[in-house]
C-alpha cells in the first residue's frame, strides 16, 4: 500500500477479462505495482531509518535536484 499526500491508501489492482492470459494479466499487475511505488516502498520500510538520517538524506537528494535544475536552465 502506497500513502498518497491526501492520505489515501493505493493498491495495485487488475481486473482480468475472461479470454486475457495469465502472462499478460501478470505484466499488467507489475506495471501497476511499479506504478504505484509499492516495490520501493517495501524496501523503504524493510529497515529503519532514524530522523536525522532521513532528513540528511532529503537535503541531499534537494540539492541534488536544485543543481540538476539550474544547469538545465543554462542549456
Amino acid at each position: 500500500m502506497n500513502k498518497e499526500k491526501g492520505g489515501e491508501e493505493r493498491m495495485a489492482e487488475v481486473r482480468v477479462g475472461s479470454t486475457e492470459s495469465f502472462d499478460s494479466a501478470l505484466r499488467r499487475f507489475k506495471r501497476a505495482c511499479e506504478r504505484a511505488g509499492i516495490l520501493r516502498e517495501v524496501k523503504r520500510r524493510k529497515h529503519y531509518e532514524k530522523p536525522s538520517v532521513k532528513r540528511k538524506r532529503k537535503e541531499i537528494a534537494a540539492k541534488k535536484r536544485q543543481k540538476r535544475t539550474s544547469l538545465e536552465g543554462r542549456r
